[in-house]
């Protein structure tokens, strides 16, 4: 079969990001299936081209068997209207070389996946100009999310996106959904039945990989706490930063490790430029590169914002838990892999105190106690998280809908 997917920030291995489609394309490819990703070459977390470019918008890269579409955009530095014509141009030209693309052979099915919506809304268009089936993938709420970080519903864009998700729903023939319950949220557009949960994964052949490489960790007297991921308004990067500085005031034996980038990151930095026990490195870590990174630290840290009544599906949760360390979640949301999984220790009112009170019950914990907790996450994400489990679902549902559209 061949499949389309519509993803503005796709990206592979050897950059950081979510590599969630690449990993899917990988396993379905394995199954007889041709996959080609459109994306934009400008990275969201790098703020950066990627690629080169000669007389045309558009490059085909084939990367470990995996085919990229992607489209050449303009750069942007912060979440401004510059961001907005990022995404407006990557739509435009994604539909525009879909149609030439589509000459050659045309796809079977297309995915289009947010976070924003005028992706998926030219995948539907071109999925009628092919006359083929659409499926909708929501990695994200979007405006909901947006108004839910202080943007005014009645603000035009807000607007536009409102309808335009109304009528994505309306059109899909599938949404297939990140977030466990977004069929609650989904209810008030009639359109629950529609709705499959797929999360985010970790790939068993990635982590196999890294867990060859060596630990460098040789400083016994130091716990190494880190907190890794992008840096953003979702992050509330308030509490990154308390939690900095009452790590530095009231630990000797603790450093905490800030890793990543995004919007938000030089804030951070000028914010703890003088701390002793705080460790910044502002640029993000490729997907083939983060777990030997993680590997290396005693105690993890994850932050989010109280905006997910729906739940989650955050990459480098996923990350976490592969590298079997023990994790201190700050997060209040109705899915928490930590408590299932038995990994680490939950902080639902996400202050700093309550936080801080989190990492010394740790810290008071054995090295046996804490290895024990790492390694429950680990079992607990390989077992029900492998990208090779949720490629499997995603098939069948690719072949379900794609059955009952040629029954019609």
């Amino acid at each position: 079969m061949e499949i389309w997917i519509f993803n503005h920030y796709a990206t592979t291995p050897n950059y950081p990001g979510g590599t969630r489609h690449f990993d899917f394309a990988k396993q379905l490819i394995k199954k007889g299936h041709k996959v080609t990703i459109f994306s934009s070459s400008f990275h969201y977390l790098l703020l950066q081209e990627t690629k080169k470019y000669e007389d045309t918008f558009y490059k085909i890269d084939d990367y470990n068997g995996v085919r990229f579409v992607w489209i050449k955009t303009n750069s942007y530095v912060k979440s401004d209207w510059k961001r907005v014509i990022n995404m407006l141009v990557y739509s435009y030209r994604a539909y525009l070389v879909g149609k030439i693309l589509g000459k050659q052979k045309k796809p079977d099915i297309i995915i289009g996946s947010s976070v924003h919506l005028f992706a998926p809304f030219i995948a539907y268009l071109l999925s009628k100009y092919f006359r083929v089936p659409f499926i909708l993938e929501l990695r994200d709420l979007w405006p909901q999310a947006l108004i839910d970080l202080g943007v005014s519903k009645y603000h035009p864009f807000i607007i536009v996106l409102s309808i335009l998700e109304k009528f994505l729903y309306q059109k899909a023939n599938k949404i297939i959904s990140l977030l466990p319950n977004v069929s609650e949220y989904l209810k008030k557009y009639k359109v629950e039945e529609k709705v499959v949960w797929i999360p985010n994964g970790i790939d068993l052949e990635r982590i196999k990989i890294n867990e060859s490489q060596n630990n460098n960790n040789v400083n016994n007297d130091t716990i190494k706490v880190a907190y890794a991921g992008s840096m953003g308004k979702v992050n509330d990067i308030s509490i990154i930063v308390d939690l900095a500085h009452e790590i530095n005031k009231r630990f000797n034996n603790v450093k905490l490790v800030i890793l990543g980038g995004g919007y938000e990151a030089s804030s951070i930095k000028e914010k703890i430029k003088n701390l002793n026990n705080v460790i910044f490195f502002d640029k993000p870590v490729s997907k083939d590169m983060i777990y030997g990174v993680l590997k290396d630290f005693d105690i993890l840290f994850f932050h989010i914002s109280d905006i997910f009544p729906y739940g989650i599906s955050c990459n480098k949760l996923f990350d976490y838990l592969a590298v079997g360390k023990p994790i201190i979640f700050s997060a209040n949301v109705p899915n928490n892999l930590i408590e299932d999984a038995k990994a680490g220790i939950t902080v639902k009112d996400r202050s700093v105190n309550k936080i801080i009170d989190a990492l010394e019950k740790i810290l008071s914990l054995s090295e046996e106690e804490r290895r024990k907790m790492g390694e429950n996450g680990k079992i607990y994400v390989e077992k029900n998280y492998s990208v090779q489990l949720l490629a499997e679902k995603l098939e069948a549902v690719i072949q379900e809908v794609y059955s009952d559209f040629m029954k019609k």
